[in-house]
């Protein structure tokens, strides 16, 4: 409910600010989807119970998150990705993009979600969160895209599970193949890849010039949301900057 309304605020303080949304599935989705193995696909006349029992539960969990950002004054509007996400060999082909974009266009907010999808090849594939961003960023190309997770950003180890962990301040498409062997996986179970994919993924959008920047930040800290969304320059997590942009490839923060 808090980051709910640290977006409002942000509307609120700039009110030509334009948001898409999107959540993960954490426990609800994910938990169910590693179950049934719907990630690696069902073909002819298997079960697939499976399949419509995770969608089931990420859209369960939508509405819930939904209902919260309306009860924080965002004008939320949730659109399904499953509906038309179409995939081929877990890779996304194609997405509909118009109820996005109408949405936007009358000052409302979208918000997506990580959802089961067909697939040409496999039947059936789960895409998260983070790659239908991606995907609807390289057809809308976004200014900033802002990740929210556990940890406050990148860190050059686990720092759930070494005190000694440090923040990596920056990184640039340059640098990321020197620290990708130090990023591992998620805590939990996560059938979408954990921090390695996600950075990855990131990483790949600022190199191809899909957006400007990408920043990670913890949400359990207060207001960092807020800070990032009305300033780009806040000292908030991890931000992944084109290499022309890097004031300091190595950045890390004790």
């Amino acid at each position: 409910m808090r980051l709910a309304r640290e977006v409002r605020a942000a509307l609120d303080s700039a009110p030509q600010l334009r948001l898409l949304l999107g959540h993960g599935s954490g426990s609800f989705g994910h938990t169910v989807g590693h179950k049934y193995q719907v990630h690696r696909g069902l073909a002819g006349d298997a079960d697939w119970w499976g399949y419509a029992a995770t969608g089931a539960a990420a859209a369960r969990l939508n509405r819930i998150v939904t209902d919260r950002f309306l009860e924080a004054g965002v004008p939320v509007v949730s659109i399904q990705p499953s509906a038309s996400l179409r995939c081929r060999g877990g890779e996304i082909q194609s997405i509909e993009e118009y109820a996005i974009r109408q949405a936007l266009g009358r000052g409302l907010v979208p918000l997506v979600y990580g959802d089961v999808a067909f697939d040409d090849e496999q039947g059936c594939t789960i895409v998260s969160t983070e790659r239908v961003m991606a995907h609807l960023a390289s057809e809308m190309r976004p200014d900033r895209m802002v990740m929210v997770g556990e940890v406050d950003g990148v860190y050059d180890r686990d720092p759930l599970q070494h005190d000694n962990a440090r923040r990596i301040a920056e990184i640039s498409p340059s640098m990321f193949e020197r620290i990708r062997s130090q990023l591992g996986g998620s805590h939990g179970v996560d059938v979408t890849g954990g921090m390695l994919s996600k950075v990855s993924e990131m990483v790949s959008l600022v190199a191809g010039k899909v957006t400007q920047r990408v920043h990670l930040i913890s949400g359990g800290n207060k207001e960092a949301l807020l800070c990032v969304l009305l300033d780009e320059n806040a000292a908030q997590g991890t931000v992944i900057i084109p290499d022309s942009d890097a004031a300091n490839r190595a950045s890390v923060v004790p």
